[in-house]
This record gives structure tokens, sequence and C-alpha cells, in this order.
């Protein structure tokens, strides 16, 4: 991750660029849901819509995480996690943003996808999510 202006005085190309990202929180309890509220407070500070984004990685840490967020925001299954998320891949503690990121860039590669939404929750209540665009 670095300023623009820097990859471009190192001649590196970006892989992605992040456009915009946003935190929530709520009750402790409800972490597992707090994924929704970051990505619809994302989506509103963009101005899109959950249709407007071509792919998603949502971490779950349980495999019910992913399942309740795509009911609660009415996605279509076949753009979220499409390498199988944390329960396939692994939920690496203290690394799982950074592999979300990096799968969800490399898929949208691979699919000439534009625009992608990563989120994960965070125990204690909270979740972040970040759009990108490749």
């Amino acid at each position: 991750v670095m300023a623009a202006e820097k990859a471009q005085e190192l001649g590196i190309k970006p892989l992605a660029k992040i456009i915009a990202s946003a935190t929530a929180s709520k009750e402790p309890e409800w972490f597992t849901t707090a994924p929704t509220d970051a990505i619809n407070k994302l989506l509103d500070k963009v101005k899109l819509s959950t249709g407007d984004i071509d792919i998603y990685e949502i971490n779950e840490a349980f495999s019910v995480v992913s399942i309740a967020n795509n009911r609660l925001l009415n996605l279509d299954p076949t753009k979220v996690n499409l390498r199988g998320g944390a329960v396939a891949l692994g939920h690496p503690i203290g690394a799982s943003g950074a592999r979300i990121l990096v799968t969800l860039i490399y898929l949208m590669q691979d699919m000439n996808a534009k625009r992608g939404l990563a989120a994960l929750c965070i125990g204690g209540g909270e979740a972040t999510a970040m759009l990108i665009e490749c």
C-alpha cells in the first residue's frame, strides 16, 4: 500500500486503488452482523448500491457470518467469497484483513471485475469495509 505518487516515482503499476472505507460497531453479541452496517455505511458514502459491486469478500470467522450478512444485504451469493472464504482458506488471526484484500484483488483481476468490496467483523461488535477498484 502506497501513495499513487510514490508508485509512479518508483515505476510500480498498482494492483488496485482504495476508493473508500468505513467502520461500524454495535452490541458485542451482534458482532457477526456488524459487516452489514459497515458495508451499508461505505456504500452510502460513495453513493453506490450492493448491485454496483462486482465481487464481495466477507471474512467469516464463523460460517454464519457470510450467510447472515448475505441475507441482511440481499447479496447475490454468486458474487460472495468466490474462492471459498475463510472457511476454506483459513482465518489467520491478525492477518485476515490482508488475506481477504489480496484474495479479492487477484479474483478481480482474474474476472476482469471493476469494483470489489472487502469486509470483516471484529471481536467486540465492530466491523470494517473497504471498496477497491482494479
